[in-house]
């Protein structure tokens, strides 16, 4: 059996680095913490993506802090998905306890405590920097694939864009997009049919279902003005430490739909806007994404592939995404295969099907002679956790069973009062909280059906005179008028017959 000294050797050499890096801890050999040997990741591949995996329980959130502290701090902005409430203590300095100076002495390396600059966002009405999108920003492929709609549906609402851009209709929100399907299936119908072709009532009936079934959601609020600008998210404050950006997001776990759809308009959005600069020394952002099944487990193939396109792409604009779920199987194997990175926290195997899982789970990782990886997974302590990342020239490093340094912030919830404080103080809620709804799709529509409705209700009420008009002209004379009629008539007779009479008895 190799010795301590190889294998301290052996990580040393697969995770040395020349530029700047992040140290997550120090390697473990038979759960025995190492304080010479530790576990460096190079801030030059942090844009090659990751995975944070493990039980409840485990440490993932605390993995997530550590990695968002230490970016920080060398002033890389991170955003975070708060879906439990977890990470807003991030903000205030922690308080070192006895196991915390215990562990961080076994792998040797110092402890401070420390706050970071947070930005607290919010896609509900819950406090914070309100985060928004506009319909026209998604497109109508994008959108499309939100509403998993079929290639049908897919071309009407190609046309509704077409056709609100054609006639200067901005589409901002859910109401202008619902107005204009009413409009194109009634009142509008003739003229979409003379420019842009027939449409079925069925197919605009199903996308307003469709539609309905997300503003059911919750994305009334996320659809609208105004939009947020993901520059916004790359701050860094006076002392040089990147803004951790928290996403609050407690009370969206039921609303799937939602969540899918605000992370895929903002990973689009932020691959549109950023510049390529292809593997320079560091990320530009990096991207927790916690609970990620909410985004693939109801995510239509059509969706999983847009998200896919996007994790492949999106590394040459400096971003890294690092997905955070309870097992691996949780993420597509075509998505799991572009991560670079990869933190393991401990699986436990309460059932025959847990236990063929923690066997898939091993496969995932190298091959170590150190290790037997499906029984470490079952051994691992809370915060530690089986790494292996890519080296500076993109070569997967050792695995190692790491015990994981802990946050320098407090690792507990923010009160009430803290986070008002926080948005009280914050620019991007004076920017962003503010409603917006100008004259869209809908108010122009809205007057154009009036308008219609008003020249129908003349012309209506022109062909209705002119009916009475020549209702009158044709009417039969009433009994009156024969019975006047009459009488002049006999009169004029008798004064004729009479008047020639009395020329005669005249003569």
């Amino acid at each position: 059996m190799a010795s301590k000294e190889d294998f301290i050797s052996h990580i040393n050499t697969g995770y040395a680095t020349k530029g700047e890096s992040i140290i997550l801890g120090g390697a473990m050999l038979n759960g025995e913490a190492l304080p010479d040997a530790h576990i460096k990741i190079p801030l030059k591949t942090l844009n090659r993506h990751g995975l944070i995996a493990g039980a409840t329980g485990t440490g993932k959130t605390k993995t997530i802090q550590v990695l968002s502290e230490q970016l920080s701090l060398l002033g890389i902005p991170v955003l975070m998905m708060d879906i439990k409430g977890d990470f807003s203590g991030i903000s205030k300095p922690g308080i070192e306890q006895p196991f915390i100076t215990e562990r961080h002495a076994k792998i040797n390396i110092p402890y401070q405590v420390s706050g970071f600059p947070v930005e607290l966002l919010t896609l509900s009405k819950q406090n914070g920097v309100r985060l928004r999108a506009t319909v026209s920003e998604f497109g109508p492929v994008l959108f499309s694939r939100i509403l998993d709609l079929n290639d049908t549906q897919a071309g009407v609402v190609a046309v509704i864009f077409k056709y609100c851009d054609d006639n200067q209709m901005p589409l901002l929100d859910l109401k202008d997009i619902k107005k204009v399907i009413n409009y194109i299936t009634e009142e509008g119908k003739a003229e979409i049919e003379e420019h842009y072709g027939k449409i079925s009532t069925s197919t605009t009936g199903t996308i307003l279902r469709k539609i309905i079934e997300l503003e059911q959601q919750g994305a009334d609020l996320f659809f609208g003005e105004m939009s947020f600008d993901i520059n916004d998210l790359m701050r860094i404050d006076e002392n040089g430490k990147g803004y951790v950006n928290i996403i609050r997001l407690t009370d969206i776990q039921d609303k799937p739909k939602l969540f899918s759809t605000f992370m895929l308009s903002l990973l689009a959005e932020i691959y549109n806007t950023m510049p390529e600069q292809g593997d320079s020394g560091q990320p530009e952002l990096v991207i927790f994404i916690d609970e990620a099944h909410l985004i693939f487990n109801q995510a239509s193939k059509a969706l999983l592939d847009q998200i896919e396109s996007i994790v492949k792409l999106i590394r040459s604009k400096g971003i890294g995404l690092y997905f955070v779920t309870q097992n691996p199987m949780d993420v597509p194997s075509s998505v799991l295969a572009q991560l670079g990175l990869k933190i393991q926290h401990a699986l436990r195997a309460f059932t025959a099907n847990d236990r063929k899982a923690i066997k898939m789970t091993s496969e995932n990782y190298p091959i170590s002679e150190y290790y037997k990886t499906d029984e470490v997974l079952t051994s691992l302590g809370t915060g530690e956790a089986l790494v292996t990342a890519l080296n500076e020239k993109g070569i997967p490093t050792p695995l190692a069973a790491t015990m994981m340094r802990a946050p320098m912030s407090r690792m507990d919830v923010l009160t009430d009062n803290e986070i008002s404080e926080i948005n009280n103080s914050s620019k991007l809620v004076r920017k962003y909280n503010e409603v917006i709804d100008r004259e869209s799709a809908y108010e122009m529509l809205n007057k154009k059906v009036q308008d219609i409705q008003k020249e129908a209700a003349e012309a209506e009420e022109k062909v209705q005179e002119q009916k009475q008009e020549k209702k009158e002209a044709s009417e039969p004379m009433s009994q009156t008028t024969k019975s006047i009629i009459k009488v002049f008539t006999s009169a004029t007779f008798i004064r004729g017959v009479f008047g020639v009479l009395t020329k005669i008895f005249k003569k």
